[in-house]
């Protein structure tokens, strides 16, 4: 151990006046940088008795055993391009995983009477959705509804645990997802209430009336941690911390005001609780989001490793400002107040911060999932308005490119994404106008009315021979 380089804030809270009152699920890089930096801040402002059992339900366990052994303590550095903020987080007081404390101990810590939040990381995948239903295909939730065990899916250990919370007379929970959905609340409680309509229907109508599922929009980049990102913050931080995190220092949490019963105080820490979620939502999926897809499929295939990267080459920097304002923002109905060129400029100095290395291999992940939301939705408003979007399906094109697993100069691309082993199918039978073809009959990515349209199709084929003929940079100068 050495002396940190850097200035670490320390635990100003009583923590053995914690109890457990929210539970997380989906305990990543996404949660420590986020969700609990604003209630670890809340805790700061106003000390109270809102502890957080952070949970994990598939890889992580060893992860959690260490945070246990460090007393549910953790470090988050917030990283400028030459400066780190160290806080140490303290709001944790227990660690739950299936595969170490069993799936029991999940279902009874959502049963626990002290319980009143439970709040999600869990990814687009992890609702197991398909047309904003419940997917009762999916392989989790069909074992999940068949089986008298253990459920494995987030799905089915909240309805489970809710099961027993009616059971024992006691009230309802507020369910609260902070994923990168749009109307994530809404879509979070469809899935809990069709998985619990098919275990009981009495259950159902009682998490209809009693549960709610607020909306919300998050925002913080929050790169992977990397054997380089681990030894930045141990050299910080002057001993190493296997659970710590570094991330951007700009962060927004906006809640729909809609609770069960007491809700933590996140607006001391600058949460704003509102009325109504989505315009914030569509802005920042669209805005954000969507250029942060578009950056990484184009980025990776012309061989830029970090968004950083991408931002230090003229060609990308203009064509992501322009894919942001021309083509997503007049898709969006701006919230009051929010200047939409300012939005952008903002963002644009944040892809450009050097100190977050985020790799656009890691943005590129699971783009089926992500692509309808950030892309294809804005996609559909101009094609109804009849506007052009020569960026957006460059955009498209470009994901398509780089499911083929190579960039532009031969390098491996990694595809992580649920539908693999289909587009890897495709890839291996075809190129060219085929596999395009063949792409856009993914249901899952492409809405049928979309691809019925001879203006879209066109223009994904389009788009998708000009990266073969012309590649990235070229493409994009065309269009910037």
């Amino acid at each position: 151990m050495s002396d940190p380089t850097f200035q670490v804030q320390k635990i100003p809270y009583d923590r053995s006046m914690l109890r457990p009152r929210i539970l997380h699920i989906g305990f990543g890089a996404f949660a420590k940088a986020h969700v609990m930096v604003y209630h670890d801040e809340a805790l700061r402002l106003d000390p109270t008795d809102w502890g957080v059992v952070a949970a994990r339900l598939n890889s992580g366990a060893d992860e959690l055993t260490l945070l246990d052994q460090a007393g549910g303590v953790f470090t988050v550095g917030e990283m400028s391009d030459d400066d780190i903020m160290l806080r140490e987080i303290g709001s944790v007081i227990r660690t739950l995983h299936p595969k170490r404390d069993g799936t029991s101990a999940l279902l009874a810590q959502i049963a626990d009477p002290d319980m009143s939040v439970i709040t999600l990381t869990i990814t687009e995948k992890g609702y197991c959705l398909a047309n904003g239903r419940l997917d009762l295909n999916n392989p989790g939730i069909e074992q999940d509804l068949a089986a008298s065990g253990d459920p494995a899916t987030a799905i089915g250990i909240i309805a489970r645990g809710l099961h027993l919370r009616k059971t024992a007379g006691l009230a309802g929970l507020t369910v609260l997802s902070c994923d990168n959905l749009p109307s994530n609340g809404r879509l979070c409680r469809q899935a809990i209430l069709d998985f619990a309509d098919r275990l009981d229907p009495e259950l159902a109508a009682w998490v209809d009336a009693e549960c709610r599922f607020p909306s919300s929009m998050v925002d913080r980049i929050t790169p992977a941690m990397t054997d380089q990102s681990q030894q930045k913050l141990e050299t910080a931080l002057g001993r190493p911390d296997p659970n710590g995190i570094l991330c951007e220092p700009f962060r927004q949490w906006v809640i729909e005001d809609s609770f069960a019963g007491d809700r933590p105080a996140w607006n001391l820490a600058g949460a704003q609780f509102v009325a109504e979620v989505a315009p914030f939502e569509e802005m920042k999926l669209r805005l954000l989001n969507g250029t942060h897809s578009f950056l990484a499929y184009l980025g990776a295939l012309a061989g830029k490793e970090t968004i950083s990267d991408c931002m230090a080459d003229p060609v990308f920097q203009t064509a992501a400002k322009r894919l942001m304002l021309e083509e997503q923002a007049p898709t969006l109905d701006v919230p009051a107040g929010i200047d939409v060129s300012s939005y952008g400029d903002a963002l644009i100095e944040r892809f450009s911060n050097t100190a977050l290395r985020h790799k656009t291999t890691q943005i590129a992940s699971d783009g089926s999932q992500k692509l309808p939301q950030r892309l294809l939705a804005p996609i559909r408003q101009h094609l109804e308005a009849n506007r052009a979007w020569p960026l957006a399906a460059l955009a498209v094109a470009g994901w398509m490119h780089y499911c083929r697993g190579k960039s532009e100069t031969g390098e491996f691309l990694p595809v992580n994404d649920p539908l693999a082993a289909r587009i890897a199918e495709f890839a291996t039978q075809s190129d060219g106008p085929e596999y395009v073809s063949n792409m856009l009959t993914l249901t899952a990515v492409f809405e049928t009315e979309v691809v019925g349209s001879q203006d879209f199709t066109s223009r994904i084929h389009a788009a998708y021979a000009q990266l073969e003929t012309d590649g990235v940079v070229k493409s994009l100068s065309t269009l910037s």
